[in-house]
Protein backbone atom coordinates (compact mmCIF):
# COMPACT_ATOMS: atom_id res chain seq x y z
CA UNK A 1 0.00 0.00 0.00
CA UNK A 2 1.20 3.36 -0.57
CA UNK A 3 2.54 5.38 2.36
CA UNK A 4 0.00 9.25 2.88
CA UNK A 5 2.18 11.93 3.40
CA UNK A 6 1.73 14.72 5.18
CA UNK A 7 0.23 17.91 2.98
CA UNK A 8 2.87 20.78 3.85
CA UNK A 9 -0.17 24.13 4.81
CA UNK A 10 0.64 27.41 4.01
CA UNK A 11 1.92 29.15 7.73
CA UNK A 12 -1.09 31.55 6.76
CA UNK A 13 -3.49 28.50 6.93
CA UNK A 14 -6.19 30.31 4.53
CA UNK A 15 -6.03 33.39 6.24
CA UNK A 16 -5.29 36.93 4.37
CA UNK A 17 -3.03 38.34 6.86
CA UNK A 18 -2.08 37.18 10.39
CA UNK A 19 -0.73 39.22 13.10
CA UNK A 20 3.03 38.17 14.63
CA UNK A 21 5.47 39.20 16.91
CA UNK A 22 8.89 40.21 16.42
CA UNK A 23 11.33 37.23 18.10
CA UNK A 24 14.49 39.01 16.13
CA UNK A 25 15.56 41.04 13.27
CA UNK A 26 17.87 39.09 10.64
CA UNK A 27 19.89 39.89 7.56
CA UNK A 28 19.38 37.37 4.91
CA UNK A 29 21.32 36.87 1.46
CA UNK A 30 19.61 36.32 -1.89
CA UNK A 31 20.34 33.68 -4.23
CA UNK A 32 22.95 33.52 -6.85
CA UNK A 33 23.11 35.70 -9.09
CA UNK A 34 21.80 38.46 -7.02
CA UNK A 35 23.59 39.77 -4.12
CA UNK A 36 22.10 42.08 -1.26
CA UNK A 37 21.02 42.21 2.51
CA UNK A 38 17.68 41.75 2.69
CA UNK A 39 16.10 42.74 6.08
CA UNK A 40 14.05 40.29 7.58
CA UNK A 41 12.44 39.18 11.18
CA UNK A 42 11.41 35.79 12.98
CA UNK A 43 8.43 36.35 14.12
CA UNK A 44 5.40 33.83 16.38
CA UNK A 45 2.30 33.97 14.66
CA UNK A 46 -0.94 34.43 16.38
CA UNK A 47 -1.50 30.65 15.45
CA UNK A 48 1.48 29.96 17.66
CA UNK A 49 3.28 29.09 14.39
CA UNK A 50 7.40 30.61 13.88
CA UNK A 51 7.94 32.06 10.17
CA UNK A 52 10.51 34.36 9.00
CA UNK A 53 8.93 37.33 7.24
CA UNK A 54 10.57 40.17 4.92
CA UNK A 55 10.51 43.66 5.71
CA UNK A 56 9.82 46.02 2.51
CA UNK A 57 11.18 49.16 2.07
CA UNK A 58 14.10 51.08 2.99
CA UNK A 59 14.43 51.32 7.11
CA UNK A 60 12.86 49.95 9.58
CA UNK A 61 12.04 50.49 13.24
CA UNK A 62 11.52 46.55 14.51
CA UNK A 63 12.97 45.04 17.49
CA UNK A 64 12.00 42.52 19.59
CA UNK A 65 8.66 42.32 21.32
CA UNK A 66 7.34 44.23 18.67
CA UNK A 67 3.91 43.75 16.94
CA UNK A 68 3.56 43.56 13.00
CA UNK A 69 0.44 42.14 10.10
CA UNK A 70 1.70 39.66 7.35
CA UNK A 71 0.79 38.68 4.24
CA UNK A 72 1.45 35.81 1.69
CA UNK A 73 4.18 36.66 -0.85
CA UNK A 74 7.62 34.88 -1.42
CA UNK A 75 10.74 36.51 -1.82
CA UNK A 76 11.81 34.65 -4.95
CA UNK A 77 15.42 34.96 -4.37
CA UNK A 78 15.89 34.40 -0.41
CA UNK A 79 14.88 30.36 0.48
CA UNK A 80 12.54 30.32 3.30
CA UNK A 81 10.77 33.59 3.36
CA UNK A 82 7.48 32.97 2.06
CA UNK A 83 5.82 35.95 3.93
CA UNK A 84 5.97 40.31 3.81
CA UNK A 85 5.57 42.51 6.30
CA UNK A 86 2.76 45.27 5.89
CA UNK A 87 4.10 48.49 6.56
CA UNK A 88 1.34 50.74 8.24
CA UNK A 89 -0.13 48.73 10.72
CA UNK A 90 0.78 47.88 14.52
CA UNK A 91 4.45 48.79 14.83
CA UNK A 92 5.77 49.11 11.67
CA UNK A 93 5.28 52.46 9.96
CA UNK A 94 5.19 53.63 6.27
CA UNK A 95 8.45 54.46 4.89
CA UNK A 96 9.37 57.73 5.74
CA UNK A 97 9.76 60.41 3.12
CA UNK A 98 12.80 62.52 2.35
Amino acid sequence: YKKVRKKRLHPLEGNPQLRGVVLKTLIKKPKKPNSANRKCVRLRLSTGKEVTAYVPGEGHNLQEHNVVLVEGGRLQDTPGVKLVCIRGKYDLPHVKKK
